[in-house]
């Protein structure tokens, strides 16, 4: 039985996956701040988290994020600007998806087929924006696709059948989404859950590091 692991289990997304995962016949490690303490802005504790594990891990999948952090919430103007929201931002939804890589790769086959994604967001798209706002969130999101297209040249070399993306799941009935989405139809989690894991097992390691949506559509840098 394979195994595969999910960061970020606890939240909406991230539990609709390891659940989707376990129906699909995997055996299932779910880890998340709440439930065991690792907080991915924190390099030792990510680090104490996974290397409590033995693996190895076929899937791994970081669902970590957060779009309002604190007080601080998505700007709507430069007015709004703060440099501390910023280093927030990228602290969670940036760097600290690149740390859960650092110290899972450890975990991933060398050999056969591997998978890890980062839930990313189709507002870090630079050729997409179109409506500006969002500066932070933004910005850590698009870091976020460069650190996964960069790493990803790099575990190619050791682990040859990598796949390694960055995933936007749509538009999902999260509280991350609820006060935001507009008119937007939020799909149910679940229901997003079974998407991502089709597009990631579809892709192909001529596709790693790149940026795909719930479709399997790339979207623009």
């Amino acid at each position: 039985m394979q195994q595969a692991l999910v960061i970020g289990a606890s939240g909406g997304i991230g539990a609709a996956v390891a659940a989707e995962l376990g129906r699909q016949g995997y055996a299932v490690t779910g880890l998340s701040r709440s439930m065991d303490g690792l907080d991915v802005t924190d390099e030792a504790k990510v680090q104490a988290c996974l290397g409590r594990l033995e693996g190895p891990f076929a899937t791994v999948i970081v669902a970590t994020g957060a779009l309002e952090l604190g007080a601080y919430r998505p700007e709507k103007s430069l007015r709004s600007v703060d440099p501390e929201a910023f280093a927030a931002q990228f602290a969670l939804n940036a760097t600290g998806p690149l740390l859960v890589l650092k110290h899972a790769l450890r975990l991933m086959p060398r050999e056969g087929a591997v998978r890890f994604a980062a839930l990313s967001a189709r507002v870090g798209s630079i050729g997409d924006n179109h409506l500006g706002g969002w500066y932070a969130y933004r910005a850590a999101k698009a870091a976020l696709n460069q650190l996964i297209h960069t790493a990803a040249i790099e575990v190619a070399r050791s682990h040859p059948q990598a796949v390694v993306v960055s995933l936007h799941p749509g538009t999902v009935d999260t509280d991350l989404t609820r006060h935001h989405r507009g008119t937007h139809t939020a799909m149910p989690t679940n229901e997003a859950a079974v998407h991502l894991l089709a597009v990631l097992n579809n892709l192909t390691p001529a596709q790693s590091g790149g940026f795909f949506d719930w479709q399997g559509q790339a979207v623009p840098w």
